[in-house]
């Protein structure tokens, strides 16, 4: 007698795991782990960001912010009360870049080698940084960026849109002022 499989037992296993394999597939959603694995980057990046510029502003002797607003694409910001901004890609850290602070005037550096830009960068998801203008006290800044998964977006699981403390609940915001009102 021959032992083996029989090829109806082949195809009942093939079945199986493949139902198995759409099953897992359905419940893990590749596509939402991609957008959650982007928003987790975006929080790092504006954290590490925010990070520096708190550096700055207790480190440099004279610090300025220009008050202006850029946007690393598109024009359009994502405040309720100016809704502008100026597109700028550069990610230096000597003021030229995005984020038009110089960094690089921190006593023992920029501790950001680059600034990042967005894991997506198009008109739905972009990083923004405004600030009020040297001469006005103190010295405020806010950082912002849309959230792409629907755990981390306004009514999300770990929503950080609506509970940041900023004046936007559809954008999550950063910066050196509790009670964040787009500047």
């Amino acid at each position: 007698m021959k032992k083996g499989f029989t090829l109806i037992e082949l195809l009942i296993v093939i079945a199986i795991l493949a139902i198995l394999a759409t099953t897992i597939a359905v419940v893990m959603n590749p596509a939402q782990m991609l957008k959650e694995a982007r928003d987790s980057q975006r929080m790092s990046d504006l954290k590490s960001i925010q990070s520096a510029l708190a550096l700055y502003l207790v480190s440099v002797v004279d610090p300025s912010f220009s008050g202006n607003d850029y946007c690393t694409k598109g024009t359009t910001g994502y405040g309720p009360a100016d809704t502008s901004c100026t597109e700028r890609t550069v990610i230096t850290t000597d003021g030229n870049g995005w984020v038009d602070v110089n960094l690089d005037a921190i006593p023992t550096g920029s501790p950001l080698s680059a600034l990042p830009l967005d894991p997506v960068n198009d008109s739905s998801y972009y990083y923004e940084f405004a600030s009020n203008a040297t001469g006005t006290h103190p010295l405020t800044f806010e950082l912002n960026c849309n959230m792409e998964s629907t755990k981390y977006s306004n009514g999300g699981s770990a929503d950080v849109e609506s509970t940041d403390g900023g004046n936007n609940n559809e954008v999550y915001e950063i910066g050196s002022v509790p009670g964040l009102n787009r500047i």
